[in-house]
C-alpha cells in the first residue's frame, strides 16, 4: 500500500508515518490503493522537473497521481536538502516539515490543490489538520 524509497539518507519512521498516512486519508472518507515516496536530493529532484514538468529550478516535492480504481495512488518525490532548508526557512523541525511535506502531496492525491492564494490557505489549513492527527496518535 504504501512503500518508501530512499536515494538519499533520511530518518523515516516507516510504521508511524504509514498509519498516520492511512489515518489522514481515511478521515477524507478516501483509501490507498498504492502510494510511493521517493526521498532524494536537490539534484534528483531538479532532473525529475526538468524531465517531467519542463521547469528549471530546485523543488520540495513533486507529486505524480495514477489512475486507480481502488482509492489514490501516485508517486511523491520529495529533495530532503529542501526540506532541510525549508525547515529553517519557516523555524520548524526537519521532521515537522518532512511531515508537512509528506502529507502536502497526499492531499494533492486527494485533489488539493496549491496554485492560488486561496488554494494555499486550504492546503495549508489541511495540512495542519493532518500534522495535528500525527501528534494525536503519536
Amino acid at each position: 500500500m504504501i512503500e518508501f524509497f530512499y536515494e538519499t539518507t533520511v530518518e523515516v519512521d516507516e510504521l508511524k508515518y504509514t498509519d498516520w498516512i492511512i489515518g489522514c486519508v481515511g478521515a477524507y472518507g478516501k483509501s490507498i490503493d498504492y502510494l510511493n515516496y521517493i526521498f532524494c536530493d536537490d539534484e534528483y529532484l531538479l532532473e525529475k522537473n526538468k524531465q517531467y514538468l519542463s521547469h528549471d529550478y530546485y523543488t520540495d516535492i513533486l507529486t505524480f497521481p495514477y489512475e486507480s480504481q481502488k482509492g489514490i495512488a501516485g508517486d511523491i518525490f520529495i529533495s530532503v536538502d529542501r526540506v532541510k532548508e525549508n525547515s529553517n526557512l519557516y523555524n520548524s523541525s526537519s521532521k515537522e516539515e518532512l511531515r508537512r511535506v509528506m502529507i502536502h502531496g497526499v492531499l494533492h492525491l486527494m485533489g488539493f490543490g496549491d496554485k492560488s492564494k486561496n488554494e494555499r490557505e486550504e492546503m495549508r489549513k489541511e495540512e495542519d489538520a493532518c500534522l495535528i492527527l500525527f501528534h494525536v496518535k503519536h
